[in-house]
């Protein structure tokens, strides 16, 4: 499991942010930071040592001082392998205004991998607000616009058990944006 921070990582000067891709020894620590980040889905552990190995390269970690704060798991999505689908992102509450999400998005879009990604997907409930925010912030900086409908219907596909989710697709974007959009945030 993460350590917990002695005091909020946004009140601390010179923090050693580093992003990375993770590896199948972070799926714990993974698994441990979303159960701090009501209220996301919480995975199997199993499910986030496959996100931290067999999905490395479309996910980002987030470390400060060599804890993680931070995470973003996505996947390419199969019938479109110019979008990245974002599955989750996780950010601690001790690293909170540190725009983590979207660093750690734009961290995967500027691999060498995603040279052909145009198009970013994601599901987001209707009242999660710091989502929006966050892939609003993500499509201005990459000069792109954002449509949304609806992916998953809470009585159709859930039962009534969770909530509707709503499919951002922001996009197409050009490669050329991507890094001014990171360093615009580092």
């Amino acid at each position: 499991m993460t350590k917990m921070l002695n005091a909020r990582l946004t009140e601390v000067p010179n923090v050693d942010l580093t992003l990375r891709r993770p590896d199948a020894e972070d799926g714990a620590a993974v698994n441990g930071l979303i159960e701090q980040c009501k209220p996301l889905d919480e995975n199997s552990v199993y499910c986030n040592l496959l996100q931290c190995s067999h999905f490395a390269e479309t996910s980002s970690l987030a470390e400060i001082d060599g804890e993680v704060v931070g995470f973003v798991s996505g996947y390419l999505v199969p019938d479109s392998p110019d979008s990245l689908f974002v599955w989750q992102v996780a950010v601690s509450p001790k690293a909170r205004g540190l725009k983590l999400g979207k660093r750690m998005i734009l961290d995967i879009l500027h691999r060498p991998f995603a040279k052909n990604v145009r198009n970013l997907h994601t599901t987001i409930a209707p009242d999660n607000k710091a989502s929006h925010g966050v892939f609003k912030s993500v499509a201005r900086s990459l000069n792109t616009e954002f449509d949304t409908e609806i992916m998953f219907d809470e009585e159709e596909h859930f039962d009534g058990d969770a909530k509707t989710e709503m499919l951002w697709k922001i996009g197409p974007f050009s490669r050329a944006d991507i890094l001014p959009a990171l360093a615009s945030v580092a």
